[in-house]
């Protein structure tokens, strides 16, 4: 599906405190996954919404975002973003109206996006939440090709792992939610041509038909050097890898000197009960001397300014195409983000509440 746009009655002037809703269901994590995460890890629980302080909003979400990240945070393990504690709700990017508000610059009837999700009502400063314009695009695009999604496709392609004119550009995961804009941004940077990988001949094809990819690599046919090859005789300069694992063996036996990999994901080792093994080709990075980077998106929230201002635009005017896969209901996040882990989403993954 293209993205939709909707537009929104103009927010009310001025703080405002409105009678909060007794209660909101939130899901909580209850247990931490040995290996891959399940519907047991989750719980959701009805708690009492609790009155506003000077300085907050309460919130209506509306969407909430789920993420491969948040696999990482199920662990009680070092990384860049602290564990999900037990026991408490999860967190994430969520988007919503305000419906009470005693913060004089958060008004209610705004939409906003923040960083609580996983329930269905938000109470949270004024100051941490963001005013969003649903005039210039769909409020749930703000947690997708506006939101952290495609900033992190911004960031790989333009800092990370720049894209030059003329270059051969190959995109990991390419049907999913960061995948599919970067395919299409690489192509705006001057790519001269871009190969995705996917998993089925239903996402292979649409990567084809509605993102413009010029060739698609199913993951399940096996030999992804071999497609890779096959797709990219004269190798590739770029690439944005977000699964790990073989498709990074396969990018390095692909890349020519000078190339860049921008390191992004390894969804293809969430889970993983034991050591997972590297590439063994990592050699030809030092041979032709490659730069391999990594990325953090919350170490390039600079860009987000030019980023909207560009994306709007494009989606706007249909030069940007993106595809959302929707699950309804609070109750069904959990299934929503282990579906992300199964391959179940085209697009962005997203619970509407």
């Amino acid at each position: 599906m293209s993205t939709r746009h909707a537009t929104a009655p103009s927010p009310a002037p001025g703080p405002v405190a409105g009678p909060p809703p007794a209660f909101s269901r939130e899901v909580r994590l209850v247990s931490r996954p040995a290996g891959a995460a399940v519907p047991g890890n989750f719980a959701v629980a009805s708690v009492p919404v609790p009155a506003l302080r000077e300085g907050q909003v309460l919130v209506r979400n509306t969407w909430m975002s789920v993420d491969p990240y948040m696999r990482g945070r199920m662990d009680d393990a070092p990384s860049y973003m602290p564990p999900f504690a037990l026991g408490a709700a999860l967190e994430g990017s969520a988007v919503g109206e305000v419906i009470a508000s005693r913060d004089a610059a958060v008004a209610v009837g705004a939409t906003v996006t923040h960083f609580l999700g996983w329930r269905e009502y938000a109470v949270a400063d004024g100051s941490a939440v963001t005013v969003v314009d649903v005039s210039a695009a769909a409020a749930e695009d703000y947690l997708g090709a506006l939101g952290a999604t495609g900033l992190t496709a911004y960031a790989a392609l333009t800092r990370t792992a720049p894209v030059r004119e003329g270059d051969t550009v190959f995109v990991s995961a390419a049907a999913g939610a960061v995948g599919s804009v970067a395919g299409q941004l690489a192509r705006r940077l001057g790519a001269a041509r871009v190969i995705g990988s996917a998993g089925g001949p239903d996402k292979t094809r649409k990567l084809l038909d509605v993102f413009g990819f010029d060739a698609a690599l199913d993951r399940h046919q096996g030999d992804l050097a071999g497609q890779l090859a096959q797709a990219a005789p004269g190798g590739i300069d770029v690439c944005l890898d977000l699964v790990g694992g073989e498709h990074l063996r396969a990018a390095l036996g692909a890349v020519r000197r000078d190339g860049r990999i921008a390191l992004v994901g390894a969804i293809g080792d969430y889970g993983a009960t034991g050591p997972v093994a590297g590439p063994d080709n990592l050699f030809r990075a030092a041979a032709l001397e490659v730069t391999l980077r990594g990325l953090l998106v919350t170490h390039h929230l600079d860009l987000f300014p030019q980023w909207r201002e560009r994306a709007a635009r494009w989606l706007a005017e249909g030069g940007l195409r993106t595809e959302k896969t929707v699950v309804e209901g609070i109750e069904q996040a959990p299934a929503a983000l282990l579906g992300v882990f199964a391959g179940a989403n085209t697009g962005k993954m997203l619970v509407r509440l």
